[in-house]
C-alpha cells in the first residue's frame, strides 16, 4: 500500500476558471488576476465555491485507498493461507 495519498487541487474562478490568483497577506482579499473578478471575503469564499472540485478530489482518493486496500487484503490472505489444501482463492 502507497503511504502517502495526497492530491494537489487548484482553486480556480468561478467566473474564468482562471488559476492565478493575487491576494493580501491573511488572504482575506482574493482578486483573480485573468477577469479581476474580486472575492471580498478572501480564501474562504473561492474554497466555498470550488467545494465540487474539491469534493470530487476526496472521492478519488478514496476510491484509490479502496482499491489498494483490497489489494493489500487479498495479498495477506493469500500469504497467509499458502500451502493450504482446504483453502483456495480466485
Amino acid at each position: 500500500m502507497k503511504k502517502d495519498y495526497s492530491i494537489k487541487l487548484q482553486l480556480r474562478c468561478i467566473t474564468c476558471g482562471g488559476e492565478q490568483f493575487d491576494y493580501n497577506e491573511d488572504k482575506t482579499y482574493v482578486k483573480c488576476m485573468t477577469c479581476n473578478r474580486e472575492y471580498l471575503n478572501g480564501y474562504d469564499e473561492l474554497v466555498e465555491l470550488n467545494q465540487d472540485n474539491i469534493d470530487k478530489g476526496i472521492e478519488q482518493i478514496k476510491d484509490e485507498v479502496a482499491t489498494d486496500l483490497k489489494e493489500d487484503f487479498t495479498k495477506k490472505l493469500k500469504d497467509a493461507f499458502r500451502g493450504s489444501k482446504n483453502i483456495k482463492f480466485k
